[in-house]
């Protein structure tokens, strides 16, 4: 059983990545939707900058971020100054779980958006239906279970986020000491053996249930797209 100063870490972390996802999920839905439509100039351009936190190790994407959005930088300093600074805070945690997670969300979005036909849409624009309900009655909803499987996968990425993390937001206890920066915690202190290896069964068990969960939605999302099988 996990202590409750343990739990607290866990219900952070669940916050941080609860948020890094919502914040993620209309820009994921966007920018999806015009790269699977190829309504993008230079759609390798937005592809590159999207797909660079997966390439990039965490610490670097962390210290960009710094750089960017800092105490010292006019962005950081505005956010800073409405109370909500994005540097060493919870703010910032989200932040660089967002960034770390949103090429995976992005991915799984764009994948469910290009199988759909085109002339389902089209079908709905000769009923006299505006864009946007196309968008709402027609393509959002066959493509739910691509962003929900989205959705999971960038929420147990930003879960387990580290680098970045630790980075822009550091390693405060109670505001931005996640799970993975406790289990680091807790290995550099004499005695925290048993404290790492609750929360590291604790990380393993949050990944299994998010992994299944997106297996089944993926596997959902392929059978919807054959006809003759049922869901």
């Amino acid at each position: 059983m996990l202590s409750s100063a343990e739990w607290s870490v866990v219900s952070l972390s669940l916050r941080i990545a609860l948020v890094a996802t919502a914040v993620s999920l209309p820009v994921a839905i966007s920018l999806g939707y015009l790269l699977a439509r190829k309504k993008l100039r230079m759609p390798f351009l937005f592809e590159a900058l999207v797909q660079l936190p997966l390439v990039l190790p965490p610490v670097v994407t962390g210290l960009l971020l710094l750089y960017l959005l800092g105490p010292q930088t006019w962005i950081g300093g505005a956010f800073a100054k409405l109370g909500f600074p994005l540097a060493f805070g919870w703010g910032g945690a989200a932040l660089a779980a967002a960034v770390v997670s949103f090429p995976l969300m992005l991915q799984n979005i764009r994948t469910a958006f290009e199988q759909i036909d085109p002339d389902m849409e089209s079908a709905g624009f000769v009923y006299g239906a505006t864009r946007f309900d196309v968008l709402r009655y027609v393509t959002l909803p066959i493509a739910a279970r691509g962003i929900a499987a989205g959705v999971v996968l960038a929420f147990a990425r930003a879960v387990g986020e580290f680098g970045a993390t630790i980075m822009l937001a550091g390693n405060i206890p109670g505001v931005s000491r996640t799970l993975p920066l406790a289990i680091y915690s807790a290995f550099n202190q004499a005695g925290g053996e048993i404290t790492v290896w609750r929360l590291a069964a604790a990380s393993v068990a949050l990944s299994l249930i998010s992994i299944a969960v997106h297996s089944v939605l993926v596997r959902r999302m392929y059978r919807a797209d054959q006809p003759g099988t049922s869901l």
